[in-house]
């Protein structure tokens, strides 16, 4: 399994960055060679059919290093070695796995070595592979001192010493200038810091990120640490990096549909569920240092990535841009690609591109949809990849495509492959162990198979799905929250009206007096499958059953655990401060969550057997290829 140095369709590219002038002189010609590998992939594949659905995830890990004497914990930088010697040696399990670099010096992402298959009994086969992949990982590292997590982010990145060497923040620099998060923390990879930079001097200064502080007995009021900084809000913990949004770790899954038009349903009606499913795997309580007064990552990641100038944004008239902008690269979607009448919100487009389309045959919905992701510009180009045959390569698509980081992704095939059209869920909170990691990517797959067979509607306007995903964010949103769902969801026009209501989140996973619940639909599919091996459909049930549990509040959500440990930590002062010793506290508490401990009111009676005594084998006569 050959280490991957490239990103063509999401994979690492070898070359020569262009500078951000160099990448703003093609941008009108990679824009226009984009729209045109898109159009020649449309007219190849528009009417390619599978028989089979395939699906696969990504989880992203973070690597630690700890200092027992000192009670400290840093990430670690040490992804390009660790990513080295699993290129030079082979897979030590029976399940080979894909290992690939991330944003920061310290993420490692991990997929399956191939996609798993539509039957029910695949997903008996999710854990055990994200457990290999854990292993593969832990076999490199020392027992006592390192460690790798599923953790969205760390609590304490980006204040100072944060990281393993120590490294110190370049304000001054040529990349981030951040005061807080040192450009060693970005993987040195070409591609990462030239976005970096490109986005900085696209909007013409820094990022401004700015997540409102959890306000505890003693937290100083107001909270101003920059009085100075206009960038930074008062009663707001502040962070001037992309490092910040993309140093955090999500899961993401993908799904292979049999053609397009189901490819559009599941893109479709999956973003209605996406800002419930974050609300669900909420994980990201502490930014900075700070209790913050949010639970997920979403905001942090939208304003990390954020290139709009304030022409584009409406602080400015426009004159050297083209359109004002409503959202961040990172953001919902803004239009559906089945439905007319539930696409609300309007989103500026390239009316030339769009119209270029259209002459070439592809409907309204879709055009506008491509015509939208091109408003902005190509962020990252390589000297190399500039001068290209519009039939067989897509990187100029890609370069517009994989910077539009939204809720949910439709992926058109790549050029000669035998790979079909794909929609990525994007709005999964990394969780701590695998068991809950897994019941979240078999939630989303048993979901979009309950969805193709029973025709459901979920449409809702998609400004609603816009308040959800700010609703979703904010502290215990999955208990005190409501959210605009559908009721008649077995309505299967896509254009019949809507009968929507505001409902918890447990009333919608679980049901009430007028909705079934998500839960019952995806239950009623399985109770379709006669064959079900005992064994598959226990596991199942134990993931249904965490995700049940969670919406009832009968399970504390990864973000509610981890803010009860430190507001009940005999450190805290109830000043929203998370010190270095509480953060090591903590991530000890997640380390033997990782090996096993059972933890009742976050997994209730389930206890993750995944620990380092078993995962490493030790290389032992249980593992033949190590013989």
């Amino acid at each position: 399994n050959e280490y991957k140095s490239y990103l063509r369709m999401g994979i690492l590219v070898k070359g020569e960055p262009l500078s951000w002038d160099a990448t703003k002189s093609k941008a009108d010609y990679i824009r226009e060679h984009g729209i045109q590998q898109f159009i020649s992939i449309y007219n190849k594949m528009k009417d390619k059919n599978y028989e089979v659905l395939k699906w696969g995830d990504e989880i992203e890990y973070l690597l630690f290093k700890f200092d027992h004497k000192k009670k400290r914990v840093y990430l670690h930088c040490k992804t390009k070695e660790y990513l080295e010697q699993l290129c030079h040696r082979n897979c030590t399990f029976d399940i080979p796995v894909t290992f690939v670099e991330e944003y920061g010096s310290f993420q490692i992402e991990s997929t399956p070595n191939k996609p798993f298959l539509d039957g029910l009994e695949e997903l008996n086969n999710v854990i055990r592979d994200m457990r290999h992949r854990r292993k593969e990982l832990m076999l490199l590292m020392d027992e006592e001192t390192e460690a790798v997590f599923t953790i969205t982010n760390f609590p304490r990145l980006g204040c100072p010493g944060f990281s393993w060497p120590l490294a110190t923040p370049s304000p001054t620099g040529n990349v981030s200038q951040s005061i807080f998060f040192p450009d060693e923390c970005i993987n040195p990879h070409p591609r990462f810091p030239n976005l970096t930079r490109n986005i900085r001097l696209r909007r013409g200064k820094k990022v401004e990120i700015n997540v409102p502080i959890y306000k505890d007995a003693n937290t100083l009021d107001p909270f101003d640490e920059f009085p100075d900084n206009p960038a930074a809000k008062k009663d707001h913990i502040y962070m001037d990096a992309m490092g910040f949004g993309m140093g955090c770790c999500c899961i993401q899954v993908t799904f292979q549909a049999c053609d397009m038009d189901e490819a559009r349903t599941l893109y479709d009606q999956l973003a209605v569920v996406s800002p419930i499913v974050m609300a669900l795997s909420a994980a990201s309580p502490i930014f900075r240092g700070y209790l913050s007064d949010v639970d997920c990552r979403w905001d942090v990641i939208s304003a990390a990535v954020d290139d709009r100038t304030d022409e584009e944004m409406g602080k400015a008239p426009l004159k050297n841009n083209k359109f004002r902008i409503n959202s961040s690269r990172y953001s919902c979607i803004n239009s559906y690609l089945k439905s007319e009448k539930y696409s609300d919100i309007d989103p500026p487009y390239n009316k030339d591109f769009y119209q270029k389309l259209r002459d070439e045959g592809i409907d309204n919905l879709l055009a506008k949809h491509v015509a939208h992701l091109f408003i902005r510009d190509p962020i990252s180009a390589f000297a190399n990849r500039i001068d290209l045959n519009d039939k067989e390569d897509t990187d100029h698509f890609e370069s517009l495509q994989s910077t539009n980081w939204q809720n949910m992704r439709f992926k058109p095939p790549p050029p000669n492959s035998d790979i079909g059209w794909r929609v990525e869920f994007r709005t999964i909170e990394a969780q701590i162990t695998d068991f809950e990691n897994a019941a979240f990517v078999a939630f989303c797959i048993l979901l979009s198979r309950a969805i193709a067979s029973f025709k459901c509607n979920f449409y809702i306007p998609l400004s609603l799905v816009h308040k959800n995903m700010e609703r979703a964010q904010k502290r215990n949103a999955v208990l005190e929250e409501k959210f605009y769902f559908r009721k008649n969801i077995q309505c299967c026009s896509c254009e019949c009206d809507a009968v929507v209501a505001e409902m918890t989140i447990n009333e919608i996973i679980n049901g009430n007096d007028e909705f079934p619940g998500i839960c019952k639909l995806i239950r009623a599919y399985m109770s379709n499958m006669m064959d079900l091996e005992f064994l598959t459909a226990t596991r199942i049930c134990s993931y249904i059953s965490l995700i049940q549990k969670r919406a009832r509040g009968d399970l504390l959500t990864t973000a509610a655990y981890l803010r009860k440990f430190v507001t009940n930590h005999p450190l805290y002062k109830k000043d929203s401060v998370v010190s270095d010793e509480m953060t090591y506290d903590l991530m000890m508490e997640v380390k033997e969550i990782t090996n096993g401990k059972a933890v009742p009111e976050l997994l209730g009676d389930y206890r993750d057997i995944s620990d380092s005594r078993d995962a490493r084998f030790r290389r032992s006569s249980h593992n033949p290829k190590s013989q």
